[in-house]
């Protein structure tokens, strides 16, 4: 069981002074997006010069003041260089759930720009953690050929194994857990309403079994609402996600002010 390693630190940043004290604080896997998770992948698509557009749709009357127009919805749109990979925010456009929990990332891939439909898509929920989300871009943005497949799904598992995550006892080609049975990674069945550009993911009968993809989550608790998670259609490289997959598990400390109510008894933490 985890501990505060300095309980006598105040979390709430109304007990402390001067704003909202700093923590570095672990497992990554359980620390949240710090309620940054657009600054966080938004600072890194920059710094990779990827471009961001605003899309917003609404309705705007002659001699309208700017305050009172009335806007509908809106996206950020990041687009790369090469134009062959985007990333969505997606929260303020009425997005789907994942897991009971609004996507907040549509992270996407196409193989040449003839075509304006992707050929996979990644998705992650609010509450992620930031630098797992950033880390997999830079390897997305790095990749000549975005939707190539170099490998097989043993070295996503091998990551989280590394980091002494705990392979499914029933199927440990296909999933893994951290060791306090709290998050797991899995290659099955990917959930409704995930895109991708696999002609077979778009044929499934009602009574087949659909394409298989990664999925990650965490739970908290057994039977409680899930703190985060992320779903990857079937046709998105393995390497790219095990470098989420890494990320994710890493036992390195992140920095964070905000900590997840449902999990910050379980984070091991230490004042900035």
């Amino acid at each position: 069981m985890e501990a505060p390693l300095y309980p006598d630190f105040p979390l709430d940043p109304s007990t402390s002074r001067g704003g909202q004290p700093a923590f570095w604080v672990g497992p990554r896997h359980l620390a949240g997006d710090d309620r940054r998770l657009y600054d966080r992948v938004a600072d890194t698509l920059a710094g990779l010069g990827w471009t961001s557009l605003t899309i917003v749709r609404g309705r705007h009357e002659p001699d309208e003041a700017p305050e009172d127009r009335q806007v509908l919805r809106s996206t950020v749109l990041h687009i790369s260089p090469d134009t062959l990979r985007w990333a969505q925010w997606s929260l303020a456009d009425e997005p789907f759930h994942l897991g009971d929990l609004p996507i907040a990332w549509q992270i996407s891939a196409r193989s040449d720009t003839s075509s304006p439909l992707a050929a996979w898509s990644s998705y992650f929920t609010t509450d992620v953690p930031g630098e797992a989300v950033a880390d997999y871009l830079v390897a997305l943005d790095a990749r000549d050929q975005p939707v190539v497949p170099f490998t097989g799904p043993k070295m996503v598992l091998d990551a989280v194994a590394e980091h002494g995550w705990i392979r499914d006892i029933d199927q440990p080609h296909v999933g893994a857990t951290d060791p306090t049975f709290t998050s797991h990674i899995s290659l099955g069945e990917v959930p409704p309403l995930i895109q991708d550009g696999d002609p077979r993911a778009l044929s499934t009968e009602a009574d087949e079994v659909g394409s298989a993809g990664w999925q990650a989550w965490a739970e908290p608790a057994l039977g409680a609402s899930c703190l985060w998670a992320a779903s990857f259609s079937a046709s998105v490289p393995h390497d790219l996600v095990a470098v989420f997959a890494a990320s994710l598990s890493s036992t390195a400390p992140v920095l964070r002010r905000v900590l997840p109510e449902a999990t910050r008894e379980r984070l091991l933490r230490a004042p900035a």
